[in-house]
């Protein structure tokens, strides 16, 4: 006897089932899959096909498969390089090509053919050299001067006080910048006896109106102007400093090396000074004429600039 072929109804709903029955009255229906669904579904499997082919895609032995699709860039060498697509080279072909990296170069030409006082009154050169300056200024600089220019107290100066030991124009900073500067100050533990140390210590702080012993002040003032100490030769006989030499206006309160607060003990104050005179100062800001090309360090000058303005 031939066998039904006859579609299996649910007898409650009328839906076509698949014949399979559970606890007796528990059926599946027979509902086939949207065309629009189906046709989806097919779509999906050929553009993963035309994916596999296109851009890496399957690991094979030690590496993978490259795929058809290439990108091209330039290198940081100026040469032009074309590789199987990525995500680092379709990045890197992005930074030389894409809208924000076109404006970006834009900008950038139009700082290196500005003088510096016309960066500063022009709005939009200024927003510029704020924002690009600042990545500049992070990746080279914050590490020492720290985020904002605030530096660190007896190690390295602040940028953001408009006091400059080198001296703060467009030129003397984008020579600190391109060059490096070295900051050097003699020990004198092998040439003061102690009693010379301690007058020449409170002459410092009374220069700048901290508290200090009068008569050991004056003469500590005898040493610090004549060839016993010979001070004056860097920061002048009234302690102003000479920028030429990077020496340090002592006058302004303003602390570079010994960490003077006007709110301690003198004699703390008065023992941070001495140290830094007995063991002398040593230190190099690296050259970065080699690392940054011209406009980037015009940017950098820029923005240091508007640090200290602030």
């Amino acid at each position: 006897m031939a066998q039904s072929t006859q579609p299996i109804k649910d007898p409650l709903t009328g839906a076509e089932t698949t014949g399979h029955v559970w606890d007796d009255t528990l059926q599946e229906f027979n509902n086939p899959l949207p065309r629009w669904w189906l046709y989806a579904f097919y779509g999906t499997i050929i553009f993963s096909i035309g994916y596999w082919i296109l851009y890496p895609a399957w690991p094979f032995a030690s590496s993978f498969t490259k795929g058809f699709n290439t990108v091209t860039y330039q290198t940081a060498e100026g040469q032009e390089k074309t590789t199987h697509w990525s995500m680092r080279a379709l990045f890197a072909k992005d930074m030389q090509e894409g809208e924000f990296a076109v404006k970006q170069r834009q900008y950038l030409e139009k700082v290196a053919a500005t003088p510096y006082d016309q960066i500063a009154q022009d709005p939009d050169m200024s927003a510029f050299v704020r924002s690009y300056g600042a990545s500049v200024f992070n990746d080279n600089c914050a590490a020492c001067h720290q985020a904002g220019g605030k530096g660190v107290l007896g190690k390295y100066p602040s940028l953001a006080d408009n006091d400059w030991l080198w001296g703060g124009t467009a030129d003397a900073v984008q020579h600190t910048i391109t060059y490096g500067r070295n900051g050097f100050m003699p020990a004198f533990k092998e040439t003061f006896n102690e009693e010379q140390l301690t007058q020449v210590s409170n002459y410092v702080l009374s220069l700048s109106g901290l508290p200090a012993d009068a008569d050991a002040a004056a003469k500590g003032e005898r040493i610090f102007n004549t060839e016993t100490g010979g001070c004056y030769y860097c920061h002048t006989k009234v302690g102003k400093g000479l920028q030429s030499q990077g020496a340090a206006n002592l006058t302004d309160k303003v602390w570079t090396i010994a960490t003077i607060d006007a709110n301690a003990k003198p004699e703390d104050n008065l023992t941070k000074i001495k140290a830094v005179i007995s063991n002398g100062v040593q230190r190099q800001m690296p050259v970065f004429g080699q690392r940054l090309n011209e406009t980037e360090i015009k940017v950098l000058t820029n923005y240091v600039q508007q640090l200290s303005a602030q």
